[in-house]
């Protein structure tokens, strides 16, 4: 998840020991750092020896879990038969930001399959990062408690348009969707398709 509920509660302004939200607020942190997840056609969190597969005729590879620490291997498909047949020697480069594999010359045709192990994405705030590894950016947990205190705010309201009263005072609702300062945080960090 894309925070610690404790962080959360603490936003929210609620007791750490009281547990009587918990479970409701977990479904939201899931639900939201999934949504993020696809709304930015990428996944966040950090793994090692992750693989990525994509027609050998690229060379420009934009993998799925940026920023990339290390690549391990490339391999090659010509046929489900023959399967996956590792590369040697492959010249690459990592792009500034760590999110393509610039191939020197791609490892095939349009016919056959690339595929890179990696690793990958950033390290959650739950653990710290060593090394070379790279924290989650801090609007990408901030923008994740926000979005999940409007919504758990308005849970009596999801799925409300409006409510009218006997006065005849119609009460409109805003859609419970992502908000304006979330989606602005999320462009930033959208995956391109290639």
């Amino acid at each position: 998840m894309l925070t610690q509920l404790a962080t959360l509660k603490t936003r929210l302004g609620l007791e750490i020991f009281d547990t009587t939200e918990d479970l409701g607020l977990t479904n939201l942190l899931r639900h939201v750092s999934a949504r993020f997840a696809a709304e930015c056609n990428r996944t966040f969190d950090y793994a090692a020896g992750v693989t990525h597969e994509f027609r050998a005729d690229q060379i420009n590879i934009l993998v799925d879990r940026p920023p990339i620490e290390l690549v391990s291997q490339f391999a090659l498909k010509s046929s489900e038969s023959e399967g996956w047949v590792l590369q040697t020697e492959v010249e690459y480069l990592l792009s500034p930001k760590k999110s393509v594999i610039e191939l020197a010359e791609p490892l095939g045709s349009v016919r056959q399959l690339g595929r890179v192990t990696y690793t990958g994405g950033y390290v959650l705030p739950a653990s710290a990062p060593t090394g070379s590894q790279i924290a989650l950016p801090d609007d990408i947990e901030q923008a994740c408690i926000e979005q999940v205190v409007y919504w758990y705010s308005r849970r009596s309201q999801l799925g409300l348009l409006s409510i009218s009263s006997e006065a005849g005072i119609v009460q409109q609702f805003q859609s419970a969707d992502l908000l304006p300062q979330v989606r602005a945080t999320l462009k930033r960090y959208e995956r391109w398709l290639n």
